[in-house]
């Protein structure tokens, strides 16, 4: 199992706690330092779509200008706007068993985890 996500981001941080604290072990994945492939973005669109890795609410999304917005109209603008600023990607992505779950709310990793 590995998280995905930046290690600032307050709700990765919930993530991190949540499995901790629930005694799963995982591991972690720094957008900002390692990077994230193009194979492995492709890998979690061919289970999603890319409209729900890209997160437009975030303020790295607000910062980019509007061509860089209105560009990304498919999975290979979204995978390219990804790798060049991974931190437009929704966090965290918790990837388990060759599926992956985008977000955090304890009700969803709660469900996840009792299954």
């Amino acid at each position: 199992m590995t998280l995905y996500g930046i290690p600032n981001c307050d709700t990765v941080k919930k993530a991190r706690n949540w499995l901790t604290e629930h005694g799963h072990d995982y591991d972690w994945h720094d957008y900002k330092k390692q990077g994230i492939s193009a194979e492995r973005l492709a890998g979690w669109i061919a289970q999603i779509g890319w409209e729900p890795l890209v997160n437009k609410a975030g303020t790295s999304w607000r910062k980019l200008d509007d061509a860089s917005k209105a560009a990304v109209v498919d999975a290979a603008s979204a995978i390219a706007l990804m790798q060049a600023n991974p931190s437009v990607i929704k966090r965290p992505v918790l990837e388990r068993n060759g599926t992956i779950t985008v977000g955090y709310k304890p009700e969803t990793y709660d469900a996840l985890f009792s299954r």
